[in-house]
């Protein structure tokens, strides 16, 4: 099992480079749902990040059940979303319909200054992990939807819950900024607050998942620039990253969710151009799941 990020890196040769490539939002609609399949059986996706409150949860589960070389790990939903838990029970968390609240700052803030938000929160991660453990999929890892999951209460319960559930691998965003202000320079001030906040939030998680024998990859692509994780972004960023072992995600969609940006990032992942430059970099296609065995051999 991989029980530390130590081990994620001393139990591989020196020359192995992973990467991991993740569709996030799998069960939100059967448009995405058919993205990240796609991407999967036809590009370089390895891996997705389950909505279990997502429109499309049942068929996305079956879907994932037909393709089982897809990982499928969580993706916690605490804003912008559905509750797993009726609005009753939770009330402190979502509105009357149980819709959790859309500003992920406020929600926070409640997340962290209410107690009784708090004892709500823990039971809220608590059942959406269990619908998880529901489907019979092994749970390759935990994200959260806007990452809301980094939010240190949040990752806090989730490191307590992680023997219970087996949970082996938590994201944990971190990129280099120079990377992706070499490559696009939009939306500046957002991008230069992001990296400070998340290298922040980086370090605490570190430290807390080190202590709880909890994995996490060297380094994490997508959060800069976020709805553009497109294919010539990917060809400039690939050649860049010195780590050696990665995750890329993006949000592979089409159809009804698929606006133009949703398209631009399938079609990313579905480009031999993108592959050939993972394979350039001396990247092995991998996910969560099938990395130990790999690290062995």
């Amino acid at each position: 099992m991989l029980n530390s990020k130590a081990k994620l890196q001393n139990s591989s040769s020196k020359n192995s480079r992973f990467a991991i490539i993740n569709g996030d939002d799998f069960g939100i609609s059967q448009s995405v749902n058919q993205a990240i399949i796609s991407a999967h059986q036809q590009g370089v996706l390895t891996s997705t990040s389950l909505m279990v409150t997502g429109e499309a949860f049942d068929e996305a589960v079956a879907l994932a059940h037909a393709h089982p070389q897809l990982a499928v790990g969580l993706h916690l939903v605490l804003v912008c979303g559905q509750a797993a838990l009726p609005a009753s029970k939770i009330h402190h968390l979502v509105d009357s319909a149980g819709n959790f609240p859309t500003d992920s700052f406020k929600a926070g803030l409640r997340y962290q200054f209410s107690s009784a938000t708090r004892r709500e929160l823990q039971s809220e991660i608590r059942a959406q992990l269990e619908k998880f453990r529901a489907t019979g999929l092994p749970l390759s890892h935990v994200d959260g939807h806007l990452h809301l999951h980094m939010h240190p209460v949040v990752l806090q319960m989730l490191s307590e819950l992680a023997d219970e559930f087996e949970i082996k691998v938590i994201r944990l965003p971190l990129e280099e900024l120079r990377f992706t202000l070499n490559l696009d320079r939009r939306s500046l001030q957002t991008k230069l607050l992001w990296s400070w906040v998340f290298s922040r939030l980086r370090r605490y998680g570190e430290q807390l998942l080190k202590a709880k024998g909890i994995s996490y990859s060297d380094r994490v692509y997508g959060l800069l620039n976020t709805g553009y994780m497109t294919e010539a972004y990917l060809l400039g960023l690939i050649p860049q990253i010195e780590a050696d072992l990665v995750e890329i995600y993006s949000h592979p969609g089409a159809g009804e969710m698929g606006s133009q940006l949703g398209q631009a990032e399938l079609d990313a992942f579905l480009s031999d151009k993108v592959r050939n430059a993972l394979v350039t970099q001396g990247f092995e296609l991998t996910n969560y799941n099938n990395l130990e065995r790999l690290r062995s051999q």
